[in-house]
């Protein structure tokens, strides 16, 4: 099958997504361009709501990217929503502990350096967990999703409390002089856009250009095949988690320094399961992240309008996600499995290549 005829496929499969979507639409007493209208209109109506699509387009960003590397080894790594959240309590932990002793820049580059770096370590962990516990990946991750979960509500309403109350909003808010600097007055935080954008192009060149990305995908396509044949599997699967996590970690600590300023419960927003569906739709191609990423990152802040306006539930976004995520997979598998029974029709039979 020609790389023409699989576009047809994936194309065939968007449209059969779009109008699946629009007959759910119906079914709930709306109008699918009224639908649309208001989404695109809260997502891109005003700086401040463009603003807001960037601020979660920061941290989408960082997690998709990391989570490429997992999915290049062949690893679901789901435990990134824990990777975020612990991310956020070390870059907290630093700030905390040098907030009165050095300068904001140097906090602040501290913060998002321990953020990495404890988002490394709790990926590592489940890259442990994996290999050597032998404990799917899958299972390890989100076990370790309500660790980190549960250890961030601990801190706010125990050694981190606000003065003299425990509430849900969080810890004591940091100080202004140590949150990111914004566009404006707006949410959307240049550094955090910068940082995001660097990891894609990282991660397009170490996974298109680069002796480890090639390695990785060896390991993805066939882990015995590629340790027969000298490739430390061991260390490019625990390596993938670290690198991934430690992307998922600065992520939480932008989400500490540039939208909340201070650690809060379920500080991931969920953005680590949006950045799976993301993934899953990137597949190998770094270079479409930036797009997918925008997209949903426009369709979560657009679907905020639809409350307000046509008095229907926020949550019908995440099923428009989930419904192209599926068709989008689906159209792909189709494809695949067409070309490989054309391939398979190619290739000469036992008794053909013995008779010849």
């Amino acid at each position: 099958m020609t790389v023409s005829k699989s576009l047809v496929y994936q194309l065939i499969a968007i449209v059969v997504a779009l109008v699946f979507i629009a007959i759910v639409i119906v079914l709930v007493g709306a109008s699918p361009v009224e639908v649309v209208s208001k989404m695109w209109t809260g997502a891109f109506g005003t700086v401040g709501q463009f603003a807001r699509v960037v601020a979660t387009l920061s941290p989408l960003l960082l997690c998709a990217s990391g989570l490429l590397f997992t999915f290049t080894a062949g690893l679901y790594n789901l435990g990134i929503e824990g990777q975020i959240a612990f991310g956020a309590i070390a870059a907290t932990f630093m700030m905390r502990f040098t907030q009165d002793a050095f300068p904001p820049a140097l906090v602040i580059l501290l913060a998002i350096l321990s953020g990495g770096l404890g988002g490394a370590i709790w990926g590592l962990l489940a890259g442990i967990l994996n290999v050597y516990g032998r404990i799917n990946e899958i299972f390890a991750g989100l076990g370790l999703n309500f660790v980190a979960d549960g250890l961030a509500l601990y801190l706010i309403f125990g050694p981190w409390k606000r003065d003299g109350v425990a509430s849900m909003s969080g810890t004591e808010q940091f100080r202004e002089s140590l949150w990111l600097p914004t566009f404006g007055n707006t949410d959307a935080s240049p550094i955090a856009l910068i940082l995001a954008i660097a990891s894609v192009i990282i991660t397009l060149i170490v996974l298109r250009g680069t002796y480890f990305g090639l390695r990785l995908r060896a390991v993805g396509q066939n882990l015995r095949a590629s340790y027969v044949l000298g490739i430390p599997s061991i260390r490019q699967l625990l390596s993938a988690f670290a690198i991934c996590g430690g992307f998922a970690g600065i992520a939480g600590a932008l989400q500490v320094l540039a939208v909340f300023h201070r650690l809060i419960p379920s500080i991931s927003s969920g953005l680590g399961y949006l950045a799976l569906l993301v993934a899953m739709l990137v597949g190998f191609n770094a270079w479409m992240i930036l797009p997918i990423a925008l997209f949903f990152s426009a369709l979560n802040i657009g679907s905020l309008q639809l409350p307000l306006e046509l008095d229907l539930e926020s949550s019908l976004s995440g099923v428009i996600q989930g419904t192209l995520v599926l068709f989008i997979l689906l159209g792909r598998g189709l494809s695949e499995t067409v070309n490989w029974g054309a391939l398979r029709d190619r290739l000469p039979t036992r008794r053909s290549t013995t008779e010849a």
